[in-house]
């Protein structure tokens, strides 16, 4: 007859079998770690006896890794592990006393090794991945708030660990060894990471593939985003896709619910001078579209996704004075147009299409919305900015601008929405000329009239109008237009068809009169 197994001990208040040997001790431990008292009153001889199983069974894992055929028999080491980690990770919940004596005893490399091995495995056995997920569980919750772990963690994971996780094929581990990067990363590891552009890239790759994990992305937009010296190291060695991905995320941070803050500022300045200086140096890679070979749809839509950053940072007022000023930016924006505009007449090739989406989505139908794009961060870099309107002019944007809102189905603006409605110091017509612009925003998804760049929606309610002279145009038929337009625009409606061709002829007799509008005084 088996002699009886000795009664559970107490030790400090939580009730252990004595000895920890085998796997139904370690299970009923970690059962009473779910429970805050239990973890608050355990003693550090309970870790001692837990990290000597983990590193008996860690044996049979290092014989796998040299002998590949012993992997079979890992089923049980596999189990022992597994618990051990998950009684560990249990014990360090919300409790700095467990996590510092855990610590202490070198658990933390103990794991990392471990986890570095399962990776060298490459075996997919649920029992080896359910091991590898608890590993890294508990490796993010002996850091989680506790600054001396992170550094002990960091010192053993970076960069092998991160870089054997953060691509591996189970999405579970990604978005765990995801979570150990964002809890452990602080300024001083940033630069690190500087050293270790892959770990970045990683980063990048894993949100692209997995972007319903939270992890990821919050260490791009709450780590990386705030580290220019990081993004402008990493960018130039991102592929096209990967380039999409950081862009979007940066449109993501500007466009959100809570606007930038003044720490923010100067980062994404530096964010602006990036991505300006790119748009200028590459933003002709898009007339590659034009070309009758197979074109690379990747590279143009980074390039085009550059733009749409543009757009979005000239809505932010500070990052907007920056970009005006710009050498360089607005005057490669108004040739982009004109060549492209000249290729989609000549030929017929993509820019001669109808049709308009943003970077996503068949390429095919991309060039209209990348016109419309190019309209909008002319008018923005234009707002309350004398030398730019004057440029404009002074380059023949205006004809350029005007012949790209025809209403046919090539123009631009026929589809695209999201242009903002902005206003302009008020002035006589004469000299707002320079500025003209698509109202766009406020208009979303129909033909938006042609109006001086940037006099904005409150354009038409500040105008005394009167038939040109020589015009058989009816007074009163000019006070309906400019009237019911207003109420339109002001209201975010969407006029008729007839009205909004009536409005863009009426704004282009006046800028060819020049004389049959003035502005009132301006509002309080």
């Amino acid at each position: 007859m088996a002699a009886p197994r000795p009664p559970p001990a107490r030790l400090s208040g939580v009730m252990v079998p004595a000895p920890i040997q085998d796997l139904e001790a370690l299970r009923a431990l970690t059962a009473l770690f779910k429970e805050q008292r239990n973890r608050e009153t355990a003693p550090r001889t309970i870790f001692q006896r837990v990290l000597d199983i983990l590193k008996k069974s860690s044996h049979a894992v290092e014989l796998a890794c040299r002998d590949p055929s012993q992997v079979e028999n890992l089923a049980s080491s596999l189990q022992l592990i597994t618990e051990c980690f998950r009684c560990l990770r249990n014990a360090c919940i919300e409790c700095s006393v467990n996590q510092n004596s855990i610590r202490n005893l070198d658990t933390i490399g103990v794991a990392v090794d471990l986890i570095l091995l399962f990776r060298e495995l490459r075996v997919e056995q649920e029992s080896l991945l359910t091991a590898f997920r608890c590993g890294l569980q508990f490796l993010g919750n002996i850091a989680s708030r506790n600054e001396d772990s992170q550094s002990i963690v960091w010192v053993h994971a970076f960069p092998e660990l991160f870089l054997s996780c953060l691509n591996h094929p189970d999405k579970k581990i990604v978005a765990y060894s995801s979570m150990i990067l964002f809890t452990s990363l602080n300024h001083e590891r940033m630069k690190e990471l500087e050293e270790n552009l892959n770990i970045a890239i990683d980063v990048i790759d894993a949100y692209q593939k997995h972007p319903e994990s939270e992890w990821p992305f919050l260490i791009i937009t709450d780590l990386f985003l705030k580290s220019p010296e990081l993004v402008q190291a990493m960018f130039p060695k991102l592929n096209n896709q990967e380039r999409v991905t950081l862009l979007d995320l940066m449109i993501a941070k500007i466009t959100s619910d809570e606007p930038l803050t003044k720490d923010d500022i100067p980062v994404f300045l530096r964010h602006a001078e990036l991505i300006a200086s790119t748009f200028v140096d590459q933003c002709k890679t898009v007339l590659k579209l034009a070309s009758e070979e197979p074109p690379d749809d990747e590279e143009a839509l980074a390039t085009i996704r550059l733009l749409d950053v543009l757009c979005e940072m000239t809505v932010n007022t500070e990052l907007l004075g920056y970009l005006q000023v710009f050498p360089g930016l607005l005057e490669r924006v108004i040739d982009l147009l004109r060549v492209i505009h000249v290729a989609g007449k000549e030929t017929t090739n993509i820019f001669s299409n109808c049709g308009c989406v943003r970077a996503e989505g068949d390429i095919s139908n991309v060039a209209n919305g990348f016109k419309s794009h190019l309209i909008r961060l002319i008018g923005n870099l234009c707002y309350k900015n004398k030398d730019n309107q004057d440029k404009v002019n002074e380059l023949d944007g205006i004809p350029l601008i005007l012949d790209n809102c025809n209403i046919s189905d090539s123009n631009p603006c026929i589809l695209a929405c999201e242009l903002p409605c902005t206003s302009l110091q008020p002035g006589p017509l004469a000299k707002q000329v320079p500025c003209l612009m698509f109202i766009h925003a406020t208009i979303q998804s129909t033909l938006a009239s042609l109006l001086a760049l940037n006099f904005g929606s409150d354009f038409l309610t500040h105008l005394s109008v009167s038939a040109p002279a020589g015009s058989s145009i009816p007074q009163a038929h000019l006070r309906f237009c400019f009237r019911e337009g207003s109420q339109f625009l002001r209201e975010g409606s969407r006029p008729s068809t007839s009205l909004l061709v009536l409005l863009l002829g009426l704004v282009i007799l006046m800028l060819h009169t020049q004389r049959s509008v003035s502005f009132l005084s301006s509002p309080s």
